[in-house]
């Protein structure tokens, strides 16, 4: 289960490459997304995120994503 955790937020790491917010409050909204998500989820992050904006908003004030 911790390698796909890790998978996940690499990938949502890079998808997110090009935000405007250091690597650090990414990594931050990742991992929050992916604890957000189901276990059995098989979207990726950014994905999932696109159908659940109430969890997007959420991750990013935990984040601190400006």
């Amino acid at each position: 289960m911790a390698d796909d955790n890790a998978k996940w937020v690499a990938q949502c790491m890079k998808d997110n490459a090009d935000a405007k917010v250091s690597e650090t409050v990414v990594n931050k909204y990742c991992v929050c997304m992916n604890d957000k998500m189901d276990n059995n989820e098989t979207r990726t992050i950014t994905q999932w995120e696109k159908a659940n904006p109430e969890a997007r908003k959420a991750c990013e004030k935990v984040a601190g994503w400006e």
